[in-house]
């Protein structure tokens, strides 16, 4: 019980140190350039064993059906990648469980699951502070960190 509360507040320590990514999500790109996507905190934060990712792909408000290249991954603080989540649920674009790897979606709003496991194996991923990264169109659009706590 002593360590996770060490655990915890190394992260609380962490976080006071890093820059908000909600004020980034929600800042206003700059005039000429097309929003190409945000990422919404995981729910639930801490979680054990799976958690959710909300995201958005391209500009939702004037969405002309373009699509884009997505991929969104987790990294440990080591910046190694732990995990490439899948998309929840199916689209008429995605069929449900397809990993966010490089895929086409169209602009809209998603929501990615991640199981808690290492890459495609059936170990479960260490507890700690992890950090996820949406890409769109081969630029990070945004990034995020979460808690898995055991």
């Amino acid at each position: 019980m002593k360590l996770r509360w060490a655990a915890l507040t190394v992260v609380l320590a962490l976080s006071a140190l890093m820059p908000r990514g909600a004020s980034a999500q929600t800042s206003q790109p700059p005039s000429g350039q097309r929003r190409s996507g945000s990422v919404g905190q995981n729910y639930p934060n801490p979680f054990n064993p799976t958690t959710r990712l909300p995201f958005t792909v391209g500009d939702t408000a004037q969405c002309d059906g373009s699509r884009h290249r997505v991929s969104l991954r987790i990294y440990n603080l080591l910046a190694q990648v732990v995990a490439i989540p899948v998309i929840e649920g199916a689209s008429s674009t995605t069929g449900g469980g397809e990993p966010i790897e490089n895929i086409e979606l169209e602009c809209g709003r998603y929501v990615a699951f991640w199981n808690g496991k290492y890459l495609s194996t059936s170990r479960d991923a260490a507890s700690g502070v992890y950090m996820y990264r949406l890409e769109v169109d081969g630029r990070t659009a945004a990034v995020g960190k979460m808690f898995y706590g055991k």
